[in-house]
């Protein structure tokens, strides 16, 4: 054999220890690495909606804070299992981050037989901000109670409608379980979003809306919109004066929605703890807290392990829920 020929089989041996050795580096660096490059938050909601406000101003924060800027994509539609889908089979390297919520991430595997995307498909990492539904009706609207509400839905069936942010979201479930608890005929008009939904009860395009409560607050407190009741254990601090469905005598509307960060299941650990551990830091500022209870929120920050707990537990009650009412969505 002439020196300096390497023989195929050694070649191809080489070239095999020059690939592993070639990804090594960012393997062992990915934590120092990372984020080398702009994030991108996707948001399941349109523009403007109850997801879509605190995101981004924590994506400024959070940009902020990591030196890196944070790029807010909505992809609207089919109950948040959209841009979810889009998440699940993003390339796992800590860049695509799902601002998902208790629709896309706990309510639609149950509500919907076929999705592009399962719960193993994702990592938990926080909680971002936590919210009641509020019962509202145009500020023009003679109904003035919840009582009233259902007298009239009773006495006219099929001419209210109600507004909905998504086939599946809780403004959705809330809709049909006061259909289920009233017996009464109204109607389910679905909008891409909580900001077109709302804005169709400002507008009186639609008669009542059971809205998250950061993309009605700022209407109400404007008087445009009329709240009657709020979902959850307890009455808000921001709408004190406003009685919970529970206090009204209905059951089952104990319940508040969510939002929060998931990564693809395959993303590094290294990359999952390090965003984890800003997304917290950021959501326990004076000034993310502050601005989310001005939203009329409860600012999240709680750990993995506690998030995880909460996805988990809240995609069996909503399950358990769909499933004795009947609600499946397709």
């Amino acid at each position: 054999m002439r020196t300096g020929t390497t023989p195929p089989s050694r070649r191809k041996a080489l070239c095999a220890i020059a690939a592993i050795l070639g990804s090594a580096p960012w393997i062992a660096h990915a934590d120092t690495a990372w984020p080398g490059k702009p994030i991108t938050f996707v948001i399941p909601g349109a523009a403007g909606g109850s997801t879509d406000i605190p995101a981004r101003f924590l994506a400024l924060k959070l940009g902020e804070r990591l030196g890196q800027p944070i790029v807010v994509d909505n992809k609207p539609g089919a109950g948040g299992s959209l841009g979810s889908g889009f998440v699940a089979r993003a390339q796992p390297d800590g860049y695509t981050v799902l601002v998902g919520n208790s629709g896309s991430n706990a309510i639609n595997y149950t509500a919907y037989k076929k999705l592009s995307y399962k719960p193993t498909d994702f990592v938990a990492l926080t909680d971002m901000i936590s919210f009641a539904n509020v019962l509202v009706v145009p500020v023009k609207s003679p109904i003035k109670t919840l009582p009233q509400l259902i007298d009239t839905a009773r006495k006219e069936p099929g001419k209210l409608a109600f507004s909905s942010a998504g086939v599946g979201q809780t403004t959705h479930l809330m809709g049909e379980l006061f259909k289920q608890r009233t017996g009464t005929d109204v109607v389910h008009v679905v909008y891409k979003g909580s900001a077109p939904g709302t804005m169709a009860v400002v507008s009186g395009e639609t008669q009542f809306m059971f809205d998250n409560m950061t993309a009605s607050l700022a209407h109400i407190k404007d008087g445009k919109l009329r709240p009657l009741a709020v979902t959850g254990a307890t009455r808000e601090p921001e709408l004190p004066d406003v009685p919970t469905m529970t206090e009204l005598g209905m059951s089952d509307f104990n319940k508040v929605g969510w939002m929060g960060f998931f990564l693809p299941a395959k993303t590094p650990p290294e990359i999952v703890k390090k965003l984890t551990d800003n997304l917290i830091a950021v959501l326990q500022s004076p000034e993310v807290q502050k601005r989310y209870r001005e939203l009329g929120g409860r600012p999240g920050g709680m750990s993995q392990a506690q998030f995880n707990k909460m996805v988990n537990d809240d995609q069996k009650s909503w399950g358990e829920l769909i499933t004795s009412q009947h609600l499946q969505l397709d």
